[in-house]
This record gives C-alpha cells, sequence and structure tokens, in this order.
C-alpha cells in the first residue's frame, strides 16, 4: 500500500505539472524608448544589478557584456546563458516589463517556455516589484547586441524542458518570504541563536540593516546557489542552506562557519573583500568567486555592509569559538602549529623544494609581497584550512589571471608546468607548512589527475 501510494503522488505530480507545462506567451513589444527611461531607476538597477551578478552569468569570455553565451555547466550537461540586452530578436528588447517579471518570479520566458533553473528564478522570486522594474529598466538601457546563443547540452529526459514544471511544483515557491518563515533557506534561525550566545557578531533580526541583508543574500544576490549543496534534482538543499556547496569544479565554502576561519571574520574584512576580492587577514578571492567580487565593486557600500551584517548573523552557536577572537586568532594559530609533530617535518617532504622554487619568492613570510603589500599569509587563506584539497589543486593549476591593475591579486598557472605528481607533493607541502590541520588523506597524483579534468588550464 506505502508503495502504491508513492506512485499516486508521483503520478499526480507529473499531470499537475504536464498541465502547467505549456504558459501563455506575452505578445512582443517594441523596446522602450531610452528617453523615456528614468536616470535614477536605470542607477538603482545598475547597482541591483551588480548584487545579483548579472554580467558574470550573461557575458560570455570575450564578447559584449549582457550578450550571453556563457557556458554553464551542471551535473546534467552544459546550459548557455542567454541574450539580456534589449535587441529585439536574440535578446530581451520585445519583453514588456510584465513578461521580465514574470520570468524573474516564475522562470517562464516571454514566448511561454520554461526556463531551467540554472537561472535563480527561484531567488529572485523574493524581489520587490520596484526593485525587478529598476533592473529592467537598467537592462532596457544598455545597447542591444544581436547574439545567439548555443543550444544547450543536456542529458535525456532533462532536455524535455515541460518537466521543469515538476521541479518548480517541488522546490520555486513564488514571492518574498514573510521575515519569520521557518522554511526560508537562511532564516533568522541562526541569527536569534547568535543573538541568544551573545557572540561578537549578534544582530536583532529586526533591524532593517539586517532585514536588508537577508533580502539580498536570499533573495538578488542568490548566495545560497553556490554556497549549498544540491540534491540529485539540482535543487538546493534548505536544511544545509549556505553550508557550502561546489561550482565550476571548486568548492564554496560554507557561510556558516566564518568564525572558525584561522582568523575570524570581522564586518569590515567581509566588506573590504566581497567588494575588492581581498581581505588583509584571510586571502584573495579566485575562481567563480573572483568575478563576484569584481561586480559587487558596483554595489553600494550600504547594501554590502547589510550582506555581510546578515552573513555574520548566520553562525550557528555549536560552531562559534569566543576564545578565538580576531587580536589572538594569529598567535593561538602559532601555538597550535608549534605543538604538531608534522610541522617540524615538512621541510623533509618532496613538495619543500618545489614551493622554495616556485613559490616562496611571494609566499614567504620575508618576500615583498608579504610584506610590503600587507598580503595575508597561506595560513590564513581558506583553501590551505579546507576538508578539500580541491580548491588548493585548483590554485596551483589554474592560478588567478592578470586583470592589467596595480590593485588586483594575481598568482600564475602551474597547470602546464608541474606533474599530477609533482603537484600533488607542492599541495602536501603546503598544508603541512602553513596549516594547523592534519594533512589531506590520499592526496595524489591520482587526485590531481581527477581535478585537473576539471580544470579550464589543460
Amino acid at each position: 500500500m506505502k508503495g502504491l501510494a508513492v506512485l499516486v503522488a508521483i503520478a499526480l505530480i507529473c499531470a499537475t505539472a504536464l498541465s502547467r507545462a505549456g504558459e501563455r506567451a506575452i505578445e512582443p513589444a517594441p523596446p522602450p524608448a531610452p528617453q523615456s527611461l528614468d536616470a535614477a531607476q536605470i542607477t538603482l538597477g545598475s547597482r541591483l544589478a551588480a548584487v545579483g551578478d548579472c554580467i558574470v552569468c550573461h557575458s560570455a569570455p570575450d564578447s559584449a557584456p549582457f550578450a550571453g553565451g556563457r557556458a554553464l555547466n551542471t551535473p546534467f550537461g552544459t546550459i548557455y546563458s542567454t541574450n539580456i540586452t534589449p535587441d529585439t530578436e536574440t535578446g530581451i528588447g520585445s519583453w514588456t516589463l510584465a513578461a521580465f517579471s514574470r520570468a524573474m518570479r516564475n522562470g517562464v520566458s516571454r514566448d511561454g517556455h520554461l526556463l531551467y533553473p540554472a537561472f535563480p528564478y527561484v531567488h529572485y522570486t523574493r524581489m520587490s516589484d520596484a526593485d525587478i522594474a529598476a533592473v529592467y529598466a537598467y537592462l532596457m538601457s544598455r545597447d542591444p547586441v544581436r547574439a545567439t546563443a548555443p543550444s544547450n547540452k543536456l542529458i535525456f529526459p532533462l532536455n524535455f524542458r515541460p518537466l521543469i514544471a515538476g521541479w518548480n511544483l517541488l522546490y520555486l515557491h513564488p514571492g518574498p518570504e514573510a521575515l519569520d518563515s521557518p522554511d526560508s533557506p537562511a532564516g533568522p534561525i541562526g541569527a536569534a541563536n547568535a543573538a541568544a550566545q551573545n557572540t561578537p557578531n549578534a544582530t536583532n533580526i529586526h533591524d532593517p540593516q539586517w532585514q536588508r541583508g537577508r533580502y539580498l543574500v536570499d533573495g538578488l544576490g542568490h548566495c545560497a546557489a553556490c554556497h549549498t549543496p544540491l540534491n540529485l534534482l539540482g535543487a538546493e538543499k534548505r536544511k544545509a542552506a549556505l553550508q557550502g556547496g561546489t561550482i565550476d569544479g571548486w568548492d564554496a565554502p560554507p557561510l556558516t562557519a566564518l568564525l572558525q576561519a584561522p582568523t575570524p571574520w570581522t564586518r569590515e574584512q567581509l566588506v573590504d573583500y566581497l567588494r575588492s576580492g581581498l581581505a588583509s587577514e584571510h586571502g584573495a578571492a579566485a575562481g567563480p568567486m573572483r568575478p563576484v567580487t569584481e561586480t559587487l565593486a558596483g554595489a553600494t557600500n550600504e547594501d554590502v555592509e547589510a550582506i555581510a551584517v546578515y552573513l555574520l548573523s548566520l553562525q550557528t552557536p555549536a560552531r562559534v569559538q569566543l576564545s578565538a577572537l580576531p587580536a589572538q586568532a594569529a598567535s593561538q594559530a602559532e601555538d597550535r602549529r608549534a605543538e604538531r609533530p608534522f610541522q617540524t617535518q615538512a621541510a623533509t617532504l618532496p613538495g619543500a623544494t618545489l614551493f622554495a622554487a616556485a613559490c616562496a619568492s611571494c609566499h614567504s613570510a620575508s618576500a615583498p609581497m608579504s610584506t610590503n603589500g600587507e598580503r595575508p599569509s597561506l595560513a590564513q587563506g581558506t583553501a590551505v584550512n579546507a576538508d578539500s584539497p580541491r580548491n588548493a589543486l585548483r590554485m596551483i593549476l589554474d592560478g588567478i589571471g592578470w586583470q592589467g591593475s596595480t590593485s588586483a591579486h594575481f598568482m600564475p598557472p602551474y597547470a602546464q608546468l608541474f606533474t599530477d605528481a609533482q603537484i600533488a607533493d607542492l599541495a602536501n607541502y603546503t598544508r603541512a607548512r602553513f596549516s594547523t590541520r592534519e594533512p589531506w588523506p590520499s592526496l595524489d597524483a591520482a587526485a590531481v589527475a581527477r581535478i585537473r579534468k576539471e580544470s579550464r588550464q589543460p
């Protein structure tokens, strides 16, 4: 009987989904005249688009901004982002505000076809009408670009769009959430617990700045899309919201463990990192996070501060180490490091010579980059202290690209210089030399080879 009930439930979901799979088309309309767009609304829209990282996903390498074509790799295949410039044939120039709002709230294109949830409408649905209208005005003020994205490459039957209706029934909850909603993916539970424990980052959840931060993180900023593990259907595990995920071959670290870093994050450090990609006590943004910080530079400082306030309120009491305050963390880390027997053996590891030759000129304690540039030690970095070696390996393989700016951070890639075995040795040495944790188990040439296949570098 239980099996029959499950089959009946599945059949009902499928039938309901198919009944909603065909949405009506909204008639095309000419784009609004540039002189009809409100300048203040466009400015607001540009700042909101920066928080939403619209340009990151909707711009392919070496192509026009917002013209689409960027490959988004998913466990189910590759989805290419669409053109969101006001071109009337290949972009959204023929979309009315109503059509744009429907896409943002319900994941439905102007012509009625369902959008894949790689477009995070499950988060954008929480935006206010005014903010959606501002983003629409900003996009309509851009120069139209004629560009058609490549066809998606998804496994069967997931390339059958009507199935998305069933996914939406399970995971799309349209409209803003109430402040005290118990189902909020990043709701006030963490903040309430933190306040109860009187942590350094405790915040009143009814404070307007906290509420603004929650609105941006959970909605437009869609932070959980990267920093939350996914289930078998590619949906976020709501009970593990912001507890870490994997994106583009990189580990997105948990945002609920910011006080567990060797130097616990402060609000000021988090704001600096989000706006510049560099935090003085933690390290530099790399991988998918780097372009996020580049676009957040265009957001208002007030919005980024609100994001920081909200994220720091989510640190759960079980993870808070009240003794590890920023002023004490560095010396405590050195004390713990001195107690580890393998720390004294690091110099004998095979990677020590490689580090001296390729890395020490930037990352040794006496290197000019560290002494004059005020760059943090590798001991402070997330990658070296992480549970998984994935990000450390990706950093060594891919590096951080040069942006031609004196304020930008840079690291050359070593994918073509070192063998898999050498990269494993280098990562193991770095972990032993700088981390306060035990070396990664089973980090060898085979592990590097698996990560190398996911890397952009050959």
